[in-house]
């Protein structure tokens, strides 16, 4: 089931500010738990297994315990102490905004992998020019980027091969790295300047209103995105401000 398919990729990107903005506000347990929880029940309804959400939110997962064990220690020490040792100090305090950083790292950054997974970058482009105006040269020319990004993989192994067939890829490995490093950067240029090239001689950089194959609209799913999350950031920050856990960035 994926209730985004037809959800225009702007209106994912409104919806996810909607739901992020907000957590920023405060620096606590309940919100964040509450926002990630929705998260993840939401997530299969997005078109995004439990597995691809862990698959590919580990770089979250791993973040995560780094910025609460910073915080653990170096937080601002209040209430009962439990160790310290020169610059650190682990309190009530600081464990509470350990549990709260951590939570939050997830409670912001896993929407992002369910709201933003599987966005067409065409679609994508085709909404940020029509529906939010955005100059259609810098919107092509990204979009046009994004699609080559696919092939640096590819340029990567043809390389490889190419280099190991020469009799030339026995070395070592930092060596190496840094020689396929720098034959795809100059690859990359070769290419940027050719699509470069064949763009303006198709007229992608005249000054003309220029017409669009296919049209970005929104209709009321967009909307009721726009909403849902709206309502799961509310009553983040609502509930924790009734518990007593909310707490006003900086305070």
């Amino acid at each position: 089931m994926n209730l985004l398919a037809n959800i225009n990729p702007v209106t994912r990107i409104i919806a996810l500010m909607v739901l992020t903005t907000p957590l920023l506000l405060s620096v606590d347990v309940m919100s964040a738990a509450i926002a990630l929880a929705a998260t993840i029940i939401m997530a299969p309804f997005a078109g995004v297994t439990w597995k691809m959400l862990l698959k590919r939110g580990w770089p979250l997962f791993l973040m995560a315990p780094v910025a609460a064990l910073s915080m653990a220690l170096y937080g601002r020490p209040e209430g009962k102490e439990y160790f310290s040792f020169l610059l650190i100090h682990v309190t009530d305090n600081s464990l509470a905004l350990a549990a709260a950083i951590g939570l939050r790292v997830l409670a912001i950054g896993l929407p992002v992998v369910v709201l933003i997974a599987k966005i067409d970058p065409t679609d994508l482009g085709d909404g940020l020019a029509q529906l939010l105006k955005l100059p259609e040269r810098f919107v092509i020319g990204a979009v046009a980027g994004s699609r080559l990004m696919t092939l640096f993989r590819e340029d990567w192994y043809s390389m490889s091969r190419a280099r190991r067939a020469r009799g030339i890829a026995d070395q070592g490995r930092i060596k190496h790295f840094f020689t396929m490093t720098f034959g795809l950067l100059v690859l990359s240029l070769r290419r940027g300047s050719k699509l470069a090239t064949a763009m303006e001689a198709r007229g992608f950089g005249g000054t003309q209103g220029r017409t669009w194959a296919r049209e970005s609209t929104v209709g009321i799913r967009d909307a009721v995105l726009i909403v849902v999350c709206a309502a799961i950031s509310a009553s983040a920050i609502f509930i924790a401000i009734q518990t007593g856990f909310f707490k006003f960035l900086g305070t």
